[in-house]
């Protein structure tokens, strides 16, 4: 439950509904008035003094606390119709909002709600692309998303046609969570094919959006909606898009988020891959060929969730860095016992120890003994 009561909450959406007033200059304000109920009891003048509030847009704001009869009954409707489906409101000052969002630029001051947000969830990936894949696309995605949920990592993506929807049944499928960051109303389902991932989705993971319920799928909703998947996630991948797609949108986000971005090299000349061979080109994505890439890069960050399951980077061994990694297991080894089990001499294996502990492979133990890390 919100820790904001009903007037606070009518407040928000009273501030909310002014043109102009976004989560930016409500935490200005909040920073000059400390609460909401002083913002909206100052006069014209007091406002202008806050960073960004202009002559009109004060005034906007003066006017707009006139109508908060129809704010409050706007709230009551709200909070009856989100109970009937099963929702909430978390909002910026709750414990349960992501930690990764709030450290975006521009986070949401409250967000709606279906399913649950768990402690694994801050062990995101967003998985995006373009609502018309090709079967390369159809089958890379799958086998990323499986992967990386398989491992214990949060699918985060848009539940929009082709890629989108591909992510989030892959994750589902594989017994992972998925989280589903929609630009509609929690009861507008859109595409309405996804009505079944819709609510699969909202009973193991979580079905979110910053839109008031009855919001349809306006064109101008989805870079909101873009900049949510990239803040939730430490990291977006970018499956096939074309240069104006908008997961595209979603990698600048999430550039300017700081966060790790993703793509999937693909033929010159698909216009599908135009986007993903861009963002490696210009250094602004990671050439990414599997789920073991995405892990790498993010090992220390995904450690926790991962424990043991963090695969090794395939490395290139000589033949006898070969025969000693094959007799070592887990138990630490002398290096005379290396040396007969290898049939090589204490010299040549000494130097191919050495070579494999610079590789990350062993470790050398007081006593002369070694041990696979």
């Amino acid at each position: 439950m919100s820790k904001l009561n009903f007037d606070q909450l009518t407040d928000l959406f009273l501030l909310l509904s002014v043109d102009g007033i976004g989560p930016g200059k409500i935490r200005n304000l909040l920073a000059k008035f400390k609460t909401t109920k002083n913002i909206l009891a100052s006069d014209t003048q007091s406002l202008m003094t806050v960073d960004g509030i202009s002559t009109n847009l004060a005034k906007r704001l003066r006017k707009a606390v006139q109508d908060k009869g129809n704010i409050e009954k706007f709230t009551e409707s709200e909070l009856k119709n989100l109970e009937k489906i099963g929702g909430r409101i978390i909002s910026v000052w709750d414990n349960e909002y992501p930690q990764l969002l709030k450290k975006i630029y521009d986070p949401p001051l409250l967000f709606y709600i279906l399913g649950q947000l768990t402690e694994s969830d801050q062990f995101s990936i967003a998985i995006v692309g373009t609502r018309q894949p090709t079967n390369y696309g159809k089958i890379q995605t799958e086998k990323i998303s499986m992967e990386l949920a398989s491992q214990g990592i949060s699918i985060v993506s848009g539940m929009a046609r082709g890629i989108d929807s591909i992510a989030h049944n892959s994750a589902i499928k594989s017994g992972g969570r998925t989280i589903s960051i929609v630009g509609t109303g929690l009861d507008v389902i859109y595409p309405p094919e996804n009505k079944k991932l819709f609510e699969k989705i909202s009973d193991t993971g979580a079905v979110i959006s910053e839109f008031s319920l009855g919001t349809k799928p306006d064109a101008q909703n989805f870079p909101r909606r873009n900049r949510i998947i990239s803040g939730l996630s430490l990291g977006v991948v970018i499956i096939e898009t074309g240069i104006s797609g908008g997961a595209m949108q979603t990698a600048a986000f999430a550039i300017d988020q700081d966060r790790e971005v993703f793509a999937l090299p693909g033929n010159v000349g698909v216009r599908q891959s135009d986007g993903t061979n861009l963002l490696i080109q210009k250094s602004e994505a990671k050439l990414t060929r599997s789920a073991e890439d995405i892990i790498l890069e993010l090992e220390l960050k995904l450690k926790p969730v991962l424990g043991k399951n963090i695969p090794k980077q395939q490395i290139d061994l000589n033949l006898f860095e070969e025969k000693i990694i094959n007799v070592l297991n887990s138990e630490p080894l002398h290096i005379d016992k290396i040396a007969s089990l290898t049939n090589m001499s204490t010299s040549d294996c000494l130097v191919n120890l050495l070579s494999l502990e610079f590789k990350g492979l062993i470790k050398q133990l007081p006593g002369k003994n070694f041990a696979v890390l």
